[in-house]
């Protein structure tokens, strides 16, 4: 590839990084996993960019080629044995009170959306970004109407998840 490609794909990817943290973040749960679905991802959109024609935001594009690689990826892992996260078990001490309240509403809600199918993960993630439903749509491939539909679905199971 060309130097000018290479610059262009260096300065949008670090302009738009914190899309694929999202993305990491959403289908991760522990530090190595999140870094290696960034290499992952970084990767396929480094072997895509040849071919983006910029008819939709950079963005956009950034979307679905990060939330279908993490969508692959998960696939894959889902064939695989669980095994327990050590952070999960590991003892921490603290030494001034702190208000996790927040932290633990954000955790919650992580969990309740990680029992989500891959596809209604992607469409709440992209709602949680304030994306419009036409972006929603053009992202994941499917109908103004179909992501509005979906979404309303999501919310009442994401409500009896959270509200048994």
């Amino acid at each position: 590839m060309n130097k000018e490609l290479e610059h262009s794909f260096v300065e949008q990817l670090q302009k738009h990084q914190n899309i694929v943290h999202k993305v990491c973040r959403l289908y991760t749960d522990n530090v190595d996993a999140h870094n290696d679905l960034f290499q992952e991802i970084t990767i396929q959109l480094w072997r895509a960019y040849p071919k983006f024609r910029g008819d939709s935001k950079f963005s956009t594009w950034m979307y679905r080629v990060g939330l279908n690689t993490a969508i692959t990826l998960y696939r894959k892992s889902k064939r695989r044995i669980k095994t327990q996260a050590f952070d999960s078990v590991q003892f921490k001490i603290k030494a001034e009170k702190y208000d996790d309240t927040e932290e633990q509403q954000l955790k919650l809600l992580y969990n309740a959306i990680r029992q989500l199918n891959d596809i209604e993960k992607a469409l709440i993630f992209l709602y949680l970004e304030d994306k419009d439903y036409k972006e929603i749509s053009e992202t994941l491939g499917i109908t103004e109407v179909n992501a509005r539909v979906k979404m309303n679905r999501i919310k009442k199971k994401l409500k009896t998840i959270l509200n048994p």
